[in-house]
């Protein structure tokens, strides 16, 4: 639940409606409460003087040996009358308030409901309060007169609270100098959240949840949209600019990917031109060095001169591929990237390197496959070069496609891990192209790495050092069971087989114009 809550924006935003709903709820209630207690007070009290004037009445006409009986077939479940004698004064309050108690804790006469079940007489045994909470509830409240618009007959009468303010007394004397006395105990007000109310709480959240999804949907989709848009224009896809439509918010965000994604590629291709045009400037000169150098007459010198041109050249070239970046306008493509793997592994075994390739699980992924291959291969001819053989296998991880190559050298110093992928730097010091390159390899080899969304790193180990190029699982479009793994000893129909698979699944682009 945690984890939905932090990854969904739908859920957020539900939630969040609900709870604002219910906390609105909840105030509404708390503020409402002290205002209906009031009012329902009034109209419990106010109804209660009522029923005992209509009783009052009903005494007065009525011929003194019948009004006990009718007393009885006026109570009900919290309301009960009796009668004291003409010499019974007026008590103290808190003293009629017990004998108030005990007069509603007496069972209700038969007669008013003898099947008990016409329901409005109530139950004969009611739920009451404690005599010592009663007596303590209101101790210092005493006997009050009504007011003349509620009480409008002619004898006096008298009214008090019990039980805080859930109970009420009455007291008038009638015509034959008798008192009528009553009691009234509600001992609930009612709940602030009925089922009525439950009911209306829950279609209002349910409308708002479905409310909710909907607003949140048209909120996360363009935003799903544009987090796969970033994430092709990081692996360097050329894709059509998202939808400029929908709220403002949402549609200034559009256009502004759109402005980043259009200056990139402005960018991108004005390097490239400006880069070409440095070459094709650079190739004149260098010519014209060369024949020059054909004049030079002592041979040992035209020789070093030569030599020197030719470096000089292959490093301009090298670093004008390099900062060309042609890896980026290569169009990605959906290939089997175990089989190119193993295709490379057996060019280099052709060509007579000991490397071994661990054939594992086919693997279908979105990549630019000729530039892949380029960073693949410079790992394993690193690899033989200097550790004597390589073998290569693919790994898999929770958030990434490792491609390994171990060998069985030195390794790289700690140091210097990081700096051999800075351009022109080698490990290799004598200025021999032939061992030690023109340190080039590695910068080309990240950066096409990187361009994918992934990256290449170095590990030194006890029994060798092993180059891991990194590529995130999102490319990954399918993958087949894993097959049996082999090493160099296979057959020549099987190689050419895998090598034909991996050339169809990379097949160049078409020519750039």
């Amino acid at each position: 639940m945690t984890r939905l809550w932090r990854r969904s924006l739908a859920a957020q935003f539900i939630g969040l409606t609900l709870a604002a709903l219910i906390v609105s709820q909840a105030l509404t209630v708390l503020i409402s409460w002290d205002e209906y207690t009031k009012k329902f007070d009034a109209a419990v009290k106010g109804d209660f003087i009522s029923r005992a004037a209509s009783v009052t009445r009903l005494m007065g006409s009525l011929p003194p040996q019948s009004r006990e009986q009718a007393l009885r077939a006026s109570e009900g479940s919290y309301l009960r009358y009796w009668l004291t004698g003409q010499e019974s004064a007026p008590v103290a309050a808190n003293a009629w308030r017990l004998q108030a108690l005990d007069h509603l804790s007496r069972p209700l006469d038969s007669s008013v409901d003898p099947g008990g079940t016409l329901g409005w007489a109530g139950s004969p045994h009611p739920q009451l309060p404690d005599a010592a909470a009663v007596a303590a509830a209101n101790a210092d409240d005493p006997w009050v007169t009504p007011v003349s618009y509620v009480w409008m007959l002619p004898q006096p009468a008298k009214v008090l609270r019990f039980s805080g303010s859930l109970g009420y007394g009455f007291r008038t004397q009638l015509d034959d100098g008798r008192w009528l006395n009553a009691a009234f105990y509600q001992h609930d007000k009612g709940r602030s959240w009925t089922s009525r109310s439950l009911t209306s709480l829950g279609l209002t959240a349910l409308t708002l949840a479905l409310i909710g999804v909907f607003i949140a949907r048209r909120i996360a989709r363009p935003l799903q949209d544009l987090a796969t848009s970033a994430e092709a224009l990081g692996r360097g896809q050329n894709l059509p600019p998202l939808s400029e439509d929908g709220p403002e918010e949402i549609r200034r965000t559009a256009q502004s990917f759109n402005t980043m994604q259009s200056r990139l590629q402005r960018f991108v291709e004005d390097r490239t031109k400006m880069l070409a045009a440095i070459g094709h400037d650079l190739r004149t000169p260098l010519t014209s060095l060369r024949l020059r150098a054909e004049f030079v007459t002592d041979e040992d010198v035209q020789r070093k001169m030569l030599s020197t041109i030719d470096e000089l050249q292959s490093m301009t070239e090298a670093a004008i591929s390099f900062a060309r970046g042609e890896s980026i306008r290569e169009d990605t493509r959906v290939i089997d990237l175990e089989a190119l793997v193993g295709a490379i592994c057996d060019d280099q075994s052709d060509l007579g390197h000991p490397v071994t390739h661990i054939q594992g699980a086919t693997l279908k992924y979105v990549c630019r496959p000729d530039g892949l291959r380029r960073a693949i291969r410079n790992l394993i001819e690193n690899a033989v070069r200097y550790g004597g053989e390589a073998r290569v296998s693919l790994r898999h991880t929770a958030s990434t496609v490792d491609i390994v190559v171990e060998d069985r050298g030195p390794g790289i110093p700690d140091d210097m891990i990081e700096r051999v992928f800075a351009p022109f730097v080698r490990l290799e010091t004598s200025r021999n192209r032939q061992t030690g390159g023109i340190g080039l390899g590695l910068s080309i080899a990240r950066a096409v790495a990187r361009q994918h969304g992934g990256d290449i790193a170095f590990t030194n180990g006890k029994a060798g050092m092993q180059a891991v190029i990194s590529l995130p699982r999102d490319g990954i479009m399918d993958a087949a069971p894993v097959r049996t793994s082999r090493g160099r000893g296979l057959e020549t129909a099987v190689r050419v087989s895998r090598i034909m698979r991996a050339t169809e699944a990379a097949a160049p682009p078409p020519p750039r114009s």
